[in-house]
């Protein structure tokens, strides 16, 4: 039995790969918008507090991924902080993805609360155009004009820093008991940028109880940007554990 076969099952032919993974030609189309301070409050678990009202959405078209093959992904972030661990980052309360092996990858390690559904970028004329389709609905439709002012990365991360994100991983034990309860963190590695775009940035959101975007209301749209990349997907690591704080306070 190889590692592989050891990491995940099914046994021979394992869904889940072992890190690091590299992505090829990624594109992202990234709107960042403000919301209600409250809003993002009411959506972290504790003990992460929000670091600003801002939220970021990426709609990511994965163009070449090992193991995956081509898919798409919807990602959205809010900015948290763990102030008594120096840590801040970006908080994932909702993604869709279009492959099951992405899907499970991201929630079995991470604990990101990735779902099925129809994520998208097209090009329309002069203008980009991300949708987040589930059940039928579009969830989410971002815009943003077709390359008109070049921009850096960093202006993207001056937000606040999305390239750590930050998760809340839950896994049961047969019983029902947790087997484990943390929040996580993973950290972008080798990211190289071939191209950067920013311009006006939209987005509309639609509601839906089962991806429910609409519990972060847009109360002013910032900007947004268009971006190709590579990157890697790393192992991350435990920034706070649920259990053992539980268990430590019970002592």
């Amino acid at each position: 039995m190889n590692s592989d076969e050891r990491f995940s099952t099914p046994l021979g032919a394992p869904l889940v790969p072992l890190f690091p993974i590299n992505f090829r030609d990624t594109q992202i189309l990234t709107i960042v918008y403000q919301t209600h301070q409250s809003a993002v409050e009411a959506i972290l678990p504790r003990p992460l507090v929000p670091g600003s009202d801002t939220v970021i959405v990426h709609f990511y078209r994965m163009n070449d991924p090992d193991w995956f093959g081509p898919h798409h992904e919807f990602a959205v972030q809010v900015d948290a902080a763990l102030p008594d661990r120096n840590v801040r980052g970006a908080y994932s309360p909702f993604i869709m993805v279009t492959t099951e092996g992405g899907l499970a990858t991201g929630r079995e390690i991470y604990g990101q609360p990735k779902k099925l559904g129809n994520p998208s970028i097209e090009i329309h004329g002069d203008l980009i155009v991300g949708r987040a389709s589930r059940n039928g609905i579009d969830v989410a439709v971002g815009t943003m004009p077709y390359k008109q002012a070049k921009a850096e990365m960093s202006e993207i991360t001056s937000y606040f820093p999305f390239t750590n994100n930050i998760n809340y991983k839950f896994i049961p034990q047969i019983t029902g008991e947790p087997a484990v309860r943390q929040l996580t963190s993973r950290r972008f590695e080798d990211v190289r940028v071939h191209e950067c775009w920013k311009g006006a940035g939209t987005i509309e959101i639609r509601l839906n109880a089962q991806f429910p975007l609409y519990r972060l209301p847009v109360r002013r749209f910032l900007e947004g940007y268009y971006w190709r990349a590579d990157l890697t997907l790393p192992f991350g690591t435990v920034i706070y554990d649920y259990l053992e704080e539980e268990g430590a306070e019970a002592k």
